[in-house]
C-alpha cells in the first residue's frame, strides 16, 4: 500500500491493483482511536459499562426477594416461583448470541445495540410489574433477560476496544466485580421493599435504576467499535469529498459478503466457536459450572440463616454482606499482581501468550471448594452465624480471578471474534446458572446443608484440571485452530 495524504483529512492509503482509499486512523496517535482516549474519558466509559452490568445483573437476584411473595398470590409453588429467576437467566445468556455479532457489525457498532435494547428493558419491566398473572409474569422476566444482555457480553469486548491487552486485566476485573457484586446486592436491596411493599416493588426498583443507566448512556456513552468509527469517518470522507473511492477496511470486508455470509456471521458463528472449539469449550463449561454453582449456593441463604440462624425474613440480605467483602478484598492484592507480576510477562510489541493468563486461574480454582466446605460445615446453631458469612467471602475471590483470567484468554487466543465468543461464554455460564437453583432448595433441605456444600465443593474440585491442562498445553491446541491467534 502507498499512502495518500489529504489535506486537512485524516490519513487514507491506497490498495494496491484497485481503485478504493483505504480510511484508517491518523498515525499511532489519533484522538478518536479508542485505545488513545485519555485516562479519564476511558474510566466514563467503564463507570457507564460497569452501572449498566450491574443494573441488569442485579435484576436475577432482586427478584428471589420476592419469591415467598409471588406464591402467595398466584398459588404456585416455590420452584414453580423460582422459574422467574430461572427464565431471566436464560434470557440474559441466549440475547449475546444475536445481539453481540450484531455489535461486531461496521455499519451498527455497540452504542446502538447498548441504547436499543436497554430502552426495551427498561420498558418492558412496567409490564412486567403489572404482571396480572404467573404465565405474563414468567413471560417478562425472560424477554427482559434476553433484551437486557448484550453488556453481560459485549461489555468485555468494550473493555477490549478501549484498552490494550498489557491494561484490558483491570478492566476485565473491576467489570467483572461489578458482576460478581450485583446479585449479591439483589436481595440486600430488594428483601426490604418485598416485605414492606410486595414483590412488585423490586420491579420497580430495577426500572428506576435501570432508567437511571439508559439516561446516563443515552447522553454520555461513546462509540468504542474502531471498525464503527472508521466506518463513519470514510463516510463523512465520502459526503466531504464526493470521493466514493475512501472507504474503511470493514466496508471492504463487508462487501466481499453476501446475505448468507452475513447471516451465519450473525446467527451461527458464535455457536461454531463455542462447540467446536476445544478452547473455548473447556473454558466455557468451567466458567458455567462456577456461576451455576453461585446461584445454586445462593439457595441455601434462606436455609441457613432463616432456619438455622432465625434471621428475620427482610435482613436475610445482610448475609451477602460477606460476598461484597470479598470482592473489595480482593482487588488490591489482584491489581499488585497485575502490575508488578502480569505485565513483565508481555513482550515488546505488547503482546502477551495467552497461556500465562491461567496461573490466576489456577490459584482463583482453589477458593470455591475452600468457601463450600466452609460455608457448609460451619452453618449450624453451635457456630455463630458471622463464620459462615466470613467463608462465603472466599467464593467471589474464585469468580474474580477465574473470571479475569478466562475472559482475557479467550479475548487473547480469539481477538477477531471477542464479542462472538464472550457471547458464547455467557451463553453457556448463564444455561448452567438458570438451571441448577430450580434444585438447590431441595437438594439442601434432603441432604443438608454440609453434604449439599460437600458435593458441590468435590464437583469444582474435578474440573480444577481444566485451567492447569490449558497452561500447559493450550498453545498446542491454539496452534491447531484455523480460528485462535497463533502468537
Amino acid at each position: 500500500m502507498t499512502v495518500v495524504e489529504m489535506e486537512g483529512l485524516p490519513k487514507t492509503s491506497k490498495e494496491e491493483g484497485t481503485d478504493t482509499l483505504l480510511v484508517t486512523w491518523n498515525g499511532p496517535d489519533d484522538p478518536e482511536n479508542p485505545m488513545n482516549w485519555s485516562s479519564i474519558k476511558k474510566t466514563w466509559v467503564m463507570f457507564q459499562v460497569c452501572f449498566l452490568t450491574f443494573a441488569v445483573y442485579i435484576g436475577s437476584a432482586i427478584y428471589t426477594a420476592g419469591i415467598r411473595d409471588i406464591t402467595q398470590q398466584y398459588h404456585v409453588s416455590s420452584v414453580a416461583a423460582t422459574l422467574g429467576l430461572t427464565l431471566f437467566v436464560a434470557g440474559y445468556g441466549i440475547g449475546p448470541m444475536l445481539w453481540s455479532p450484531l455489535s461486531e457489525m461496521p455499519y451498527i457498532g455497540r452504542m446502538p445495540i447498548y441504547l436499543f435494547t436497554l430502552f426495551l428493558y427498561v420498558v418492558l419491566q412496567v409490564p412486567t410489574a403489572l404482571s396480572t398473572s404467573f404465565g405474563m409474569l414468567m413471560a417478562f422476566r425472560f424477554i427482559t433477560g434476553f433484551v437486557g444482555s448484550p453488556v453481560l457480553a459485549t461489555g468485555g469486548a468494550t473493555v477490549a476496544d478501549i484498552y490494550s491487552p498489557k491494561k484490558r486485566a483491570y478492566g476485565i476485573t473491576v467489570w467483572s466485580a461489578f458482576a460478581v457484586c450485583a446479585p449479591a446486592t439483589g436481595p440486600i436491596v430488594g428483601g426490604f421493599a418485598a416485605h414492606a411493599e410486595g414483590w412488585r416493588w423490586t420491579i420497580w426498583e430495577l426500572l428506576w435504576l435501570s432508567g437511571f443507566a439508559l439516561i446516563l448512556l443515552f447522553f454520555f456513552f461513546p462509540e468504542t467499535s474502531s471498525s464503527n468509527i472508521l466506518y463513519r469517518r470514510a463516510r463523512r470522507l465520502r459526503k466531504a469529498t464526493g470521493d466514493q473511492r475512501l472507504k474503511s477496511q470493514s466496508e471492504i470486508d463487508a462487501e466481499s459478503l453476501s446475505g448468507r455470509d452475513i447471516a451465519i456471521d450473525v446467527l451461527v458463528r458464535p455457536f461454531t466457536l463455542n462447540f467446536q472449539e476445544p478452547i473455548v469449550l473447556l473454558l466455557n463449561v468451567y466458567i458455567g459450572l462456577i456461576y451455576a454453582l453461585f446461584y445454586l449456593w445462593f439457595e441455601s441463604f434462606p436455609i441457613v440463616f432463616i432456619e438455622i440462624y432465625h434471621f428475620r425474613e427482610q435482613l436475610l440480605g445482610l448475609a451477602f454482606l460477606g460476598i461484597l467483602g470479598g470482592v473489595f478484598v480482593t482487588l488490591p492484592p489482584f491489581f499488585y499482581y497485575l502490575y508488578h507480576v502480569q505485565e513483565k510477562l508481555f513482550d515488546e510489541n505488547g503482546q502477551i501468550k495467552p497461556e500465562k493468563r491461567m496461573p490466576v486461574a489456577i490459584f482463583g480454582s482453589f477458593f470455591v471448594p475452600a468457601c463450600l466446605f466452609w460455608f457448609g460445615w460451619t452453618s449450624r446453631p453451635s457456630v455463630h452465624w458471622i463464620v459462615p458469612i466470613i467463608g462465603s467471602g472466599l467464593f467471589p475471590i474464585a469468580g474474580l480471578l477465574l473470571f479475569n483470567a478466562v475472559l482475557n484468554y479467550l479475548a487473547d487466543a480469539y481477538p477477531r471474534h471477542a464479542a462472538s465468543v464472550l457471547a458464547g461464554n455467557d451463553l453457556v455460564r448463564s444455561a448452567f446458572g438458570a438451571t441448577f437453583p430450580l434444585f438447590g432448595a431441595a437438594m439442601y433441605h434432603n441432604l443438608g446443608v454440609g453434604w449439599a456444600s460437600t458435593l458441590l465443593a468435590l464437583l469444582s474440585c474435578a474440573f480444577i484440571p481444566i485451567p492447569i491442562l490449558l497452561y500447559f498445553y493450550g498453545e498446542r491446541i491454539r496452534l491447531a485452530s484455523k480460528r485462535a491467534q497463533h502468537h
